[in-house]
């Protein structure tokens, strides 16, 4: 078991974010000690892990909650998928597909912004005089 301090560290998360997380359902409560110090299990320190990766890939709260939604391991089965898996997998392909193909349209739009400052750049630097110009100038 793991204190809150402890699963943030492991997790990349602040305790302030896993108490944010436990209040709007993203996660589950973990168990209280005494004092009412929260107290988190492996396979909650996971799913917190899970979420960070999920985080990074700059998914919405609300999309990591429905993609975490059903609460199951598939990592490590390659095979032998019941139906609910397998609405599970196509559920979760859907939400990266389209998150992916959103990412990609900022990328788009990133390297045209980078492209456009690399232009102005160049312009002003061409308009720069150089430093014998500089030199000439200053010996007047």
């Amino acid at each position: 078991m793991y204190t809150i301090r402890q699963a943030a560290e492991m997790t990349g998360f602040s305790p302030d974010t896993l108490r944010y997380y436990e209040k709007i359902g993203l996660v589950e409560s973990p168990e209280r000690g005494p004092g009412g110090v929260r107290s988190y299990s492996s396979h909650q320190v996971q799913r917190l892990a899970s979420l960070h990766c999920l985080k990074k890939t700059g998914l919405s709260l609300e999309e990591m909650k429905e993609f975490l939604e059903e609460g199951q391991c598939l990592a490590n089965r390659r095979s032998g998928w019941s139906e609910d898996e397998i609405r599970l997998i196509r559920s979760r392909s859907r939400i990266l597909a389209k998150h992916l193909r959103s990412m990609e349209k900022q990328r788009e739009e990133m390297n045209t912004i980078i492209e456009q400052t690399k232009e102005k750049l160049r312009f002003y630097e061409e308009r720069l005089p150089t430093e014998q110009e500089e030199e000439r100038e200053g010996s007047l």
